[in-house]
């Protein structure tokens, strides 16, 4: 047989209140309109879902009630999710993540927003920053989070949503660290290979992290990290990321004798002003914020 919502809706009224009548009282029907709905759903199955031998029907071991409950509930869930569709939820949140950006924020607030919204689909792409703010501009995510620039763009809407703080990091193995006491000053770093993460298409807009006169590059926060790991040049990461290895000792944290090593950079979730946020990023955006705390 093909089984309808309101099959369903039938067999577990009777289910649940443990008699015709009560089912019939719930769903306001007459007794017999519920007693034959059950009897026509028996015979298309050709077994019957409840023993009608004792004063109360009583559901037999064929009776599939696991599977209708399972099967209502995701009704439940779809007749809601059309509501908020028709109320301005959109079906797909699109969010564009820069690689070298500690995210843990972003996806606990994402995690608090499908618990809203259990059916919303939701797209996260990394990439470096540059190449984010271009997905961003050709319409292809909706939100982009990014380390703050030193320029403004008029046509991006922009949130403070934290900060992280970039440490230079090293390889114990690399000649640089080994001819050191364990301290050099920062502009010793010019003329050693930095690892930096970056769009192998778009220049760099935002040159702060970089400090080397020449560098390879990767949009990988990860292929960044284990070519610093191997010894191929020195890095500006989060700390937040690069902890794990600096406890490790993978990775040492730079000592400089004439600045302190660590470059704050806010992070911004940024939009465009000219494509209103649809309800589900709108209310990411909330999240975030309220987690950031006041500025």
């Amino acid at each position: 047989m093909n089984f309808s919502s309101d099959n369903i809706e039938l067999f577990l009224a009777v289910l649940d209140r443990g008699s015709f009548s009560a089912a019939a009282r719930a769903l306001r029907r007459v007794p017999s309109a519920v007693s034959m709905g059950i009897a026509n759903m028996e015979a298309e199955l050709g077994f019957d879902l409840f023993d009608r031998s004792r004063r109360e029907p009583v559901p037999t071991p064929l009776a599939l009630a696991p599977h209708a409950r399972a099967i209502a509930a995701q009704l439940k869930q779809l007749q809601i999710h059309a509501v908020e569709l028709s109320q301005g939820l959109e079906s797909t949140l699109s969010v564009g993540v820069a690689a070298d950006i500690n995210s843990a924020a972003l996806l606990a607030a994402i995690r608090r927003l499908s618990e809203r919204y259990s059916l919303l689909n939701v797209e996260l792409l990394s990439a470096p920053r540059d190449d984010v703010l271009h997905m961003l501009h050709e319409q292809r995510i909706a939100l982009g989070l990014v380390f703050g620039g030193l320029s403004v763009n008029s046509a991006e809407q922009l949130q403070l949503v934290g900060s992280n703080a970039l440490v230079a990091t090293l390889s114990p193995a690399h000649p640089a660290w080994r001819q050191t006491d364990g301290g050099l000053f920062i502009e010793d770093l010019v003329n050693v290979r930095q690892i930096v993460v970056a769009s192998r298409d778009l220049p760099v807009s935002d040159q702060r992290p970089q400090v080397a006169a020449f560098f390879w590059q990767t949009d990988s926060l990860t292929a960044a990290l284990s070519m610093v790991e191997a010894g191929l040049g020195w890095g500006n990461f989060p700390l937040s990321l690069t902890q794990p290895l600096l406890d490790s000792g993978r990775l040492v944290r730079l000592r400089f004798k004439n600045t302190h090593n660590a470059l704050r950079l806010p992070m911004h979730l940024v939009w465009l002003k000219n494509r209103p946020l649809d309800r589900a990023a709108r209310e990411l955006v909330d999240l975030m914020q309220q987690s950031a705390g006041p500025a």
